[in-house]
């Protein structure tokens, strides 16, 4: 069979046209959009004759209906057996609170002899199907230790107390079961528990419509749960589509703005950079100027020093002069006419010794 339609039986694709929301409804796991549909309109036909043949899961229409047979069969011999489950654990529960009753305030026996029988009833039961696990099956299955279902069907009791258990088994089935559902009923509306028995039939009886209705808003609740979570899905996905769309104009904005600035950016840098250099070369002089200063003021103390060595290295001579000359006077007052002459010569020593004392005097004023 071919899928693919005759593209004139298919209606053209407008711009109003609703055709794009039913071929999304009719596919909620594939991702797609209503701009993929309308940028592919040859697939969007597709799908359309696609939903014609298949579900919104991808079954076609005959195995949806095998499925839907299989699955009819599965909840019939499902029920069937949780019938048959229900019935044999609400057995085992009443011979238990029978148990439990007997232990605390002793039971009559007539209740004991009805229970036992019930409980070998229930127990050949369990053991004759554990021995013939399959009805369905024809082959002969292996006997276990021996044992056949006939062997373990004559340990059942005396005939006239099953006869008289199963008589009896029907009221307190009834009785049990009718117990439990004022259990369930209480828990289900725990305001109705003090209400009178009739009036807890009443409502017992429509408990199961109650639940079943519940039942259908729970299975409604979560379908509309499914569709919304395909629909945020679907929106998720168009949102991230334009946020990467946004995204990338963003870009092209910050790159055609940055390629802009870009000049001003290095204009303003060449400046920095050339102030930078100029306030390096100010202070490269500057400590030029300050080492040259240095050097002129150590070069001018050393030759002062230099000077002043010397000066004081004369001084020395000539007060050493001095006192030689003095000495020499002294020596020759006792000349008389002949010390004249001394004097005089001892005077215009005196006379240097002065001027010389002047010009050290000078001198150091202005070195200081």
């Amino acid at each position: 069979m071919s899928v693919c339609p005759d593209t004139a039986s298919i209606p053209p694709l407008g711009k109003g046209d609703n055709l794009h929301q039913q071929v999304l409804a009719s596919f909620p796991l594939c991702q797609l959009t209503e701009e993929d549909l309308a940028q592919n309109p040859l697939f969007c036909n597709l799908l359309v004759a696609l939903s014609n043949h298949v579900d919104h899961t991808g079954l076609t229409v005959a195995l949806k209906k095998d499925l839907e047979k299989t699955d009819r069969d599965l909840q019939a011999q499902r029920l069937s057996w949780l019938q048959s489950e229900s019935l044999y654990r609400l057995l085992q529960e009443m011979i238990q609170d029978h148990c439990v009753r007997k232990h605390r305030s002793g039971t009559s026996s007539e209740d004991d002899k009805f229970y036992d029988t019930l409980e070998r009833c229930l127990l050949v039961a369990q053991c004759v199907r554990q021995l013939d696990p399959s009805s369905s099956t024809t082959q002969d299955q292996p006997l276990l230790l021996g044992l056949s279902a006939q062997h373990v069907l004559d340990l059942m009791p005396p005939e006239q107390d099953v006869r008289r258990m199963k008589q009896r088994l029907l009221m307190e089935l009834e009785g049990h079961l009718k117990k439990k559902c004022f259990n369930i009923l209480a828990y289900y509306q725990p305001d109705w528990e003090d209400e009178s028995e009739g009036l807890k039939n009443s409502k017992l009886s429509r408990l199961p419509e109650n639940l079943e209705s519940e039942s259908k808003r729970a299975d409604a609740l979560k379908e509309k749960a499914r569709d919304s979570a395909a629909l945020l899905q679907r929106q998720t996905h168009c949102y991230l589509s334009e946020v990467m769309g946004c995204i990338q104009i963003l870009q092209s904005l910050i790159l055609d703005y940055r390629l802009k600035a870009q000049r001003e950016l290095d204009r303003k840098k060449v400046e920095y950079l050339e102030a930078k250099c100029q306030i390096v070369c100010c202070k490269i002089r500057a400590e030029m100027l300050r080492l040259q200063v240095d050097t002129y003021t150590t070069e001018k103390i050393s030759a002062h020093r230099v000077i002043r060595n010397k000066l004081d290295t004369e001084l020395k001579a000539i007060r050493a002069e001095k006192q030689t000359a003095e000495s020499t006077l002294s020596s020759f007052e006792i000349l008389g006419q002949e010390f004249e002459a001394l004097v005089e010569q001892y005077s215009q020593l005196r006379l240097e010794i002065e001027n010389k004392r002047w010009a050290l005097k000078e001198f150091s004023r202005h070195s200081h």
